[in-house]
């Protein structure tokens, strides 16, 4: 088995149990592949590709962890309830909490429509706010909550006003939340990702790739695993006294 061989392993979410949304690919993929990696059982969110989520789960499997698909669309928060009742039943508590759903429609404002605001609202900040909400009840003293922003959420982009203020959403969310639940022990951060290859970007035309890269101090796109590998790292131990952080991983495209 592959967790037999992987020496170089930290093992730094060993005994942790942790749900991410929009698991069945892109970045939700690649955390839910390091997690296990580093020992955490992974509950794998997804909205409706069944397939595509237990592959997800195959792969997380062979590192001898627990693992199980839990479908929910998480826009919806009587979905985000079961999903959670689903979770008790399995697993009881939950320790890492991944806030990983996220849709693009990109758009002007002035051809953007109520559907294509809405829609972006709903699944990128609204969802943060019903998991997050229905997972406390279920999470261990000490537990981590990370959710993933974006760099556009802190300096905009053009034809992405709605993308732009449901990232930012996320950013004070996060802030807030860390200064409530401070007490308990749970820390709550953010991951704001540049340009990273995913099945979002692949379809950005190849001169703005080029720019984006030119401008980019790192001169290439992120991998998955370039934001996975910081993510670990905020649910491990080893950032007990980090929280209410928003933390750019984005080969320094934003300053």
């Amino acid at each position: 088995m592959l967790w037999a061989s992987n020496e170089l392993s930290l093992k730094m979410l060993k005994n942790k149990t942790a749900l991410i949304t929009g698991a069945s690919s892109g970045i939700g993929e690649q955390i839910a592949i390091e997690f296990a990696k580093n020992n955490a059982n992974v509950i794998i969110n997804y909205y409706n590709n069944l397939k595509e989520a237990q592959k997800v789960v195959d792969k997380v499997k062979k590192y001898g962890v627990e693992s199980i698909a839990a479908k929910a669309d998480v826009s919806n928060f009587g979905e985000v309830k079961q999903m959670a009742d689903v979770i008790q039943k399995k697993f009881g508590k939950i320790h890492i909490l991944v806030n990983n759903a996220g849709i693009v429609k990109d758009r002007t404002l002035k051809n953007m429509t109520v559907d294509e605001w809405h829609a972006v609202i709903n699944t990128n900040l609204n969802s943060v706010f019903y998991v997050t909400k229905a997972m406390l009840s279920l999470m261990h003293e000490g537990g981590r909550i990370i959710s993933i922003s974006s760099i556009v959420g802190q300096y905009g982009n053009f034809g992405q006003c709605n993308y732009a203020a449901s990232k930012a959403g996320i950013i004070g969310f996060t802030k807030s939340l860390a200064k409530e639940l401070g007490k308990k022990k749970i820390t709550v951060n953010a991951v704001a990702p540049g340009f990273v290859k995913t099945n979002i970007t692949k379809n950005i035309p190849f001169v703005r790739k080029k720019i984006i890269n030119y401008m980019t101090p790192l001169k290439e796109e992120a991998e998955p695993e370039d934001i996975a590998n910081v993510i670990v790292f905020l649910a491990s131990d080893k950032a007990r006294y980090i929280t209410g952080a928003v933390i750019n991983v984005d080969g320094g495209l934003a300053f």
